[in-house]
């Protein structure tokens, strides 16, 4: 699976979701970040926003999630 990093640190990545058939981000040490897209499923650490391939990527909302891991990547 593809990592994007951040200072060094596993931070994000792209993949798809088999069963909801959608691509979603996933946030390394997504449990520590609150925001009503992300869920958590069964995922320890992580959290994933699903992305509705129907319409266009929110961007506002992924700048806004991405900001708040870097704030607690820099705290950790």
């Amino acid at each position: 699976m593809p990592f994007y990093f951040y200072h060094g640190k596993r931070f994000c990545y792209l993949w798809f979701h088999k069963k909801y058939k959608q691509p979603y981000l996933g946030i390394v040490d997504g449990n520590k970040i609150t925001h009503p897209l992300l869920i958590q499923e069964k995922r320890a650490r992580m959290k994933i926003m699903l992305i509705d391939q129907e319409k266009d990527i929110p961007v506002k909302i992924i700048k806004s999630i991405l900001r708040k891991s870097t704030v607690v990547m820099s705290a950790g």
